[in-house]
């Protein structure tokens, strides 16, 4: 059995993604900083029957996330998907005009650090399986900075830059790095942007390993 792990895991979009996965087939990592957060999830999942554990880490912490995802390799078996999807904290998002040097640290911490530390602790692992699947999840800033989110605007165009890269680099050898791109909220309502909705096409993006950049949603105008 190979392992789903999901960086940023909480009670929406990653625990829908985890069913998903899970009821593929894979076991479940998820990792977050509240261990009785974890527990919680957890014991959601194993109540579906989808063998789960939960794993404390800081994505700003690269070392926790380093010794997460070791552990979660040894324990459930080897990661064939990674999910990288915490949410941005919210003084992430200052206005342009008010954003100095400093207030870039973290989200990019968060935002390209974070995904170069997982990605490393993980490629190992899929260049011995022969394959693998690097999941990027992103808002619409990505893509179209916004003025007043400037520290995730800036720090998710680095991400998009580094996952594009990997997904050009990572090709031959059969592991697929994609990213979604979620322009708006988040609603169980939604046609396409539920959580159920999103997590189909996490897992459709895994199967049918076509392209880079997709989009839940157009981009309003």
């Amino acid at each position: 059995m190979t392992t789903y792990a999901l960086i940023g895991a909480g009670p929406g979009l990653g625990l829908a993604a985890a069913h998903r996965f899970g009821a593929a087939g894979h076991s479940v990592a998820l990792l977050a900083r509240s261990a009785e957060h974890l527990d919680d999830l957890v014991a959601d999942l194993t109540a579906d029957g989808i063998q789960a554990r939960g794993y404390t880490a800081d994505v700003l912490d690269a070392a926790s996330l380093t010794t997460a995802l070791h552990s979660a390799a040894e324990e459930l078996g080897p990661v064939e998907v990674l999910q990288y999807s915490p949410v941005p904290r919210a003084d992430f998002m200052k206005p342009v005009l008010d954003t100095t040097a400093t207030d870039l640290d973290d989200p990019l911490a968060f935002s390209v650090k974070g995904p170069v530390t997982c990605v490393n602790a993980v490629l190992p692992g899929m260049r011995a399986l022969g394959r693998g699947t690097l999941l990027f999840v992103n808002g619409g800033s990505a893509v179209r900075p916004h003025p007043e989110r400037a520290g995730t605007s800036i720090a998710f165009a680095g991400e998009s830059a580094y996952a594009a890269m990997l997904h050009d680099a990572l090709a031959p050898e059969n592991i697929h790095a994609t990213q979604l791109i979620i322009p708006g909220a988040i609603r169980p309502e939604a046609e396409h942007s539920s959580p159920a909705a999103l997590a189909e096409r996490l897992y459709a993006l895994h199967t049918e390993r076509v392209g880079y950049r997709h989009y839940a949603e157009p981009l309003p105008a």
